[in-house]
């Protein structure tokens, strides 16, 4: 997929909903070579996702092994909207808190209380943190009207073939 294309599917209005959201689901290949699927928050920053993880996460191993990921970002209605995001991750250690994962987290409904409560424990906790970064190289939206997975284009182009053959 070209740069422009992934772009034109990230830039799509429903994208940018589903990009505002709060977790995705980020796969990848475990240090024993099977996979892997976890809930994380990121941000997206307009040209790529951030997830923000501890340096002793057992996923860094495995990320710094093998940066290609792939990442869901979905709603839990019917129809679902699904965004799939392939890429390659970028590990970036920041001394304390990165400002995405205040960012990411200020979503979670908390009183101005709570919030800083949470806040003052985040810091007393973390001295560093990883940035995950992705660079989306592969980007598809599927809404079940517009767009559909392949595999169910494929049976339904097949049917239309079916049909007119007669």
């Amino acid at each position: 997929m070209q740069p422009n294309e992934v772009t034109e599917v990230l830039n799509r209005p429903l994208s940018r909903e589903l990009l505002a959201r709060d977790l995705t689901r980020l796969a990848y290949v475990a240090k024993d070579g099977t996979p892997r699927t976890v809930p994380i928050g990121f941000t997206w920053n307009g040209s790529e996702v951030v997830m923000c993880t501890t340096p002793n996460a057992p996923k860094m191993v495995a990320l710094r092994h093998n940066p290609v990921v792939a990442l869901t970002i979905d709603t839990e209605v019917h129809p679902p909207k699904i965004l799939l995001i392939r890429g390659r991750v970028e590990l970036d250690v920041v001394e304390g808190i990165p400002d995405e994962y205040l960012q990411m987290n200020g979503t979670y409904e908390m009183t101005a209380e709570q919030r800083v409560h949470w806040e003052a424990e985040v810091r007393s906790l973390y001295e560093r943190m990883v940035r995950i970064v992705v660079t989306p190289t592969w980007a598809k939206l599927i809404d079940f009207e517009t767009t559909l997975p392949s595999a169910v284009e494929e049976l339904i182009e097949k049917r239309t073939r079916k049909n007119l053959a007669g």
